[in-house]
């Protein structure tokens, strides 16, 4: 006797099972590839190898038809990433609205997340219904469908509030975007504010304007975090390495890239307290430093990163610049941070000729870092050099030079600052003294090739992926078609550590931009060239304020 196996499936956030309707399958796979080119809703069933049992649940059915349609993304067939996103997307909004097609009112969505405890409160406080009424009718949900997979796989994954404990997600993107804009413009004037929201709504939702993952990701909830990079000055005191390794963890959680100026710490078995206790130098507390970026992610979003700044004359130069290598042992090496030296003139000077550097304990010559960066720098320098009362050594110019560069060939994470030159090209009035590194190394991209189809990777493995596979592509803007899609890479490689810099002006739009030669620019007529390449007959392609690099 033969009978009939009857399948159950569990829908999302119903209890109890009904029958499982394949039809409702079909259709979804339909809906998905419709207006398509190229695409086959039998393909990306056959292609699932989907098997029922009873009590599969309706999200294990999605997860496998979303895969399957990613798996079959390849040069030949493209457009297979927006059948992807799109079965993506219609996962998401069962799980945030439990509809496909139907939206709850903005006003609603922002009082559900408000009692969720996902969206900050205040924005009731700073808009009355009736503006919540305009920004309904501004919300072009339909604007979800322009994702590829790669770009709404990492929107859903780092950007949407959620609970990253369990996986429930409580937004869509358009939702995103509009509280995005209306909690940036919530402080304008009334007479004007609604217009800079829609306009604002308008660029971010059609990908013309790109935003930093602090305000993408945290600037609507209640820890409203503005900051993509913090700057943060340690002194030479126990008091001010503590409480700046405080300031460091609770801005790496609020997901900003730091940047930390440690050159003012005292150098290795330097006196304190007239010689009862000789220092442990740099290291011991960069060990600090490194653990606290590291014991916090950003919120889920993406891994802490920083960047450490030191002077080239400082007594422990030599041992900083090879903490990134993988020599050495754990106690001597901090691998987990990036690395910035700085120079100025007069070291590139004393390494043409041939000469040594002087090493100094910043404790030692207190002028000399409060001068770093300024014209003044050079005579204090000299003339501390000729101090028999102050604590030196000297190495020659060519083999410190020699050492960073070897570092930065095998690591690729030590850095140049010319830290005069930033100075003296800066707009701002203060003292620049450090920079950061936004990117951390394990920030996702997502590349395509023949050999791996679709496949999310860290930045800092790029390089190799495109050693050993010629047809990768990154997703990335084409601004031949102002499309963000996967673009072949074309060049790959280290910027230059030349301390000249242009200014180039677009004489149409009287629009400038500061840069080093080498670096690339686009032109409508050229494509892309070096910046010293340019003509005046050249076009640059300009967006809103933006140049395009």
């Amino acid at each position: 006797m033969v009978t009939e196996q009857i399948i159950n499936v569990v829908k999302r956030g119903i209890r109890g099972k009904e029958l499982l309707n394949i039809e409702k399958i079909h259709e979804m796979v339909e809906y998905a590839c419709e207006d398509i080119s190229g695409v086959s809703a039998s393909q990306v069933e056959m292609s699932s190898g989907l098997q029922f049992y009873d009590g599969i649940s309706t999200d294990d059915i999605q997860q496998i038809l979303i895969k399957s349609a990613a798996d079959l993304i390849s040069l030949e067939s493209p457009n297979y990433q927006f059948v992807a996103a799109r079965l993506l997307l219609y996962g998401l909004r069962k799980q945030v609205i439990g509809k496909l097609w139907d939206h709850p009112h903005f006003y609603e969505h922002i009082e559900k997340c408000i009692n969720k405890g996902v969206y900050d409160k205040k924005i009731l406080v700073n808009y009355e219904k009736k503006d919540f009424d305009r920004m309904e009718n501004w919300i072009v949900h339909e604007r979800d469908y322009t994702f590829t997979y790669a770009g709404l796989r990492q929107v859903i994954d780092k950007y949407l509030v959620q609970d990253r404990s369990n996986g429930d997600i409580y937004e869509t993107p358009q939702f995103m975007y509009m509280m995005i804009s209306a909690t940036v413009f919530a402080k304008y004037p009334k007479s004007k504010r609604m217009t800079f929201v829609k306009k604002y709504y308008d660029a971010i939702s059609q990908f013309k304007i790109n935003i930093p993952t602090p305000v993408m990701a945290g600037v609507r909830t209640p820890i409203k975090q503005y900051a993509s990079c913090v700057l943060v000055d340690v002194g030479d005191t126990l008091s001010s390495i503590f409480s700046s390794d405080m300031a460091i963890g609770s801005y790496v959680s609020q997901r900003a890239g730091i940047g930390i100026n440690a050159g003012r710490i005292r150098g290795i078995n330097s006196r304190i307290r007239g010689g009862e206790v000789q220092h442990t130098g740099v290291i011991p507390f960069l060990k600090k430093f490194e653990a606290t970026v590291k014991c916090c992610t950003q919120n889920g979003v993406r891994g802490g990163s920083a960047t450490v700044h030191f002077p080239i004359w400082h007594q422990e130069i030599a041992d900083i610049i090879v903490l990134k290598n993988n020599k050495g042992s754990e106690d001597n090496r901090v691998r987990k941070l990036d690395y910035s030296i700085q120079l100025s003139k007069l070291f590139y000077e004393r390494f043409i000729n041939n000469e040594d550097i002087t090493l100094f304990s910043p404790h030692e010559v207190p002028e000399l870092y409060e001068a770093w960066g300024s014209p003044e720098f050079d005579e204090l320098y000299k003339t501390a050099e000729r101090k028999t009362s102050v604590k030196k050594s000297k190495i020659p110019a060519q083999e410190l030079f020699g050492s960073i560069l070897k570092e930065r060939a095998e690591t690729g994470r030590i850095y140049i600052m010319n830290i005069d030159h930033c100075n003296t090209h800066s707009s701002f009035k203060d003292k620049i003294r450090m920079s950061n590194l936004c990117v951390s190394g394990d920030t996702s991209i997502s590349i395509l090739s023949d050999k791996i189809g679709v496949k999310d990777i860290e930045i800092k493995d790029l390089e190799t992926y495109l050693k050993e596979d010629d047809t990768i592509k990154v997703y990335s803007k084409n601004l031949k078609t102002n499309e963000t899609e996967f673009n072949k890479v074309l060049d790959f490689g280290k910027t230059s550590d030349s301390a000249e810099v242009l200014k180039i002006t677009d004489e149409d739009t009287n629009k400038s931009i500061i840069l080093t030669p080498e670096h690339r620019v686009y032109t409508k007529n050229r494509g892309y060239i070096m910046a010293k390449e340019l003509k005046e007959n050249d076009k640059l392609v300009i967006e809103g304020k933006r140049i395009w690099l």
